[in-house]
């Protein structure tokens, strides 16, 4: 069985051969012209100076490496302590090049990671900002008008306080969305399983929402007629707000005379999948991966027009994984969306 060295003995044995033979042959040379050839000392000789050039050899190498290894280890380890200090030192420079490219790599998706999540931050701040400026800015004007003197008129002074009243609902809407994903984020769900009709909570959805609908004439409608309840075990209410939220939101990006249509079908033995799907104005391609973002905007005019705190997809999405489920989307610019979730069937 071959002897398996470490890469330094390898090294330090073939350069004391290569030394050895050398040497011995030129002492060969030189004793064979001049005192005549001693097989016997010209190997002693030949032993002694492969045993010297090896060990020599060895050591030099082994404290030269040893020496800028250690020193790289100490570097590297002033940023990572737990990285390759928890490790013995090695000589084996293979060994080393791999452990410090690791390193390097980790590093440098560490650092694409921050840069990432400090966009996201800027974003986000950005967006948060954007959200709860425009209803205050609004309940502002509104008020600076009253108390400039439009007060006196009883007419604009009932118009303004009712529209001061929207904008202060508003912000009470988007502080209360956001209470609500920091506990969502944060695991705090506190689920109630329970078993319920999940025909009949679309149907309840459907009622709330009629009138909503009814502003841009967009039909809410299943796909087919559903004789029979279909039982899903999960949180009753958190899944109302699901399906509440994407009919909302079929109906805020909806065409005027639409339709917003909900189906129930089984995906395998004990799952449904419950299915969103509007005709309105779709959502382009590059904008999908990032719908479920809290604030995430396809509009970047950032018109609200339509209301809403813009964390509607994110509690959707929260509360979905929340119940160790999945949801998908598929949209087409221009035609429509679906959205779809599934749930544990009872």
């Amino acid at each position: 069985m071959a002897l398996n060295f470490k890469k330094t003995y390898k090294f330090a044995v073939k350069s004391a051969l290569y030394i050895t033979l050398f040497s011995t042959g030129v002492v060969g040379i030189i004793s064979y012209f001049t005192s005549g050839l001693n097989y016997l000392v010209l190997l002693l000789y030949f032993v002694s100076i492969y045993l010297f050039s090896f060990f020599v050899i060895q050591y030099r190498v082994e404290r030269f490496i040893y020496r800028r290894v250690k020193k790289i280890y100490d570097d590297v380890s002033l940023l990572d302590s737990t990285t390759l200090r928890s490790q013995p030192i090695t000589t084996d420079m293979a060994t080393l090049t791999k452990e410090v490219k690791k390193f390097a790599t980790d590093k440098k998706l560490e650092i694409e990671t921050l840069k990432i999540r400090e966009e996201y931050r800027r974003e986000f701040l950005g967006n948060v900002s954007h959200e709860l400026k425009t209803p205050l800015f609004t309940v502002q004007g509104y008020l600076s008008t009253l108390l400039d003197g439009a007060m006196n008129d009883k007419t604009i002074r009932k118009k303004y306080l009712e529209r001061a009243e929207k904008g202060v609902e508003r912000l009470i809407y988007i502080v209360k969305d956001l209470d609500m994903i920091t506990k969502l984020e944060t695991g705090d769900l506190n689920l109630e399983y329970s078993d319920f009709n999940i025909v009949e909570v679309v149907q309840n959805v459907f009622e709330l929402l009629e009138m909503r609908a009814s502003k841009k004439n967009i039909t809410l409608t299943f796909d087919t007629k559903y004789a029979k309840p279909i039982m899903v075990h999960a949180d009753q209410e958190k899944i109302q707000q699901v399906v509440t939220n994407l009919v909302v939101n079929s109906i805020k990006y909806g065409k005027e005379g639409g339709t917003t249509e909900v189906s129930i079908e089984d995906l395998v033995k004990n799952k449904v999948i419950v299915r969103v799907t509007d005709n309105g104005e779709g959502i382009q391609k590059q904008h999908i991966p990032r719908l479920f973002e809290r604030f995430y905007r396809v509009d970047k005019s950032g018109a609200r027009s339509e209301g809403g705190s813009g964390l509607g997809l994110a509690i959707v999405k929260h509360i979905i994984e929340g119940h160790n489920e999945r949801i998908y989307v598929e949209s087409q610019h221009g035609v429509g969306s679906e959205f779809s979730f599934t749930l544990e069937k009872q």
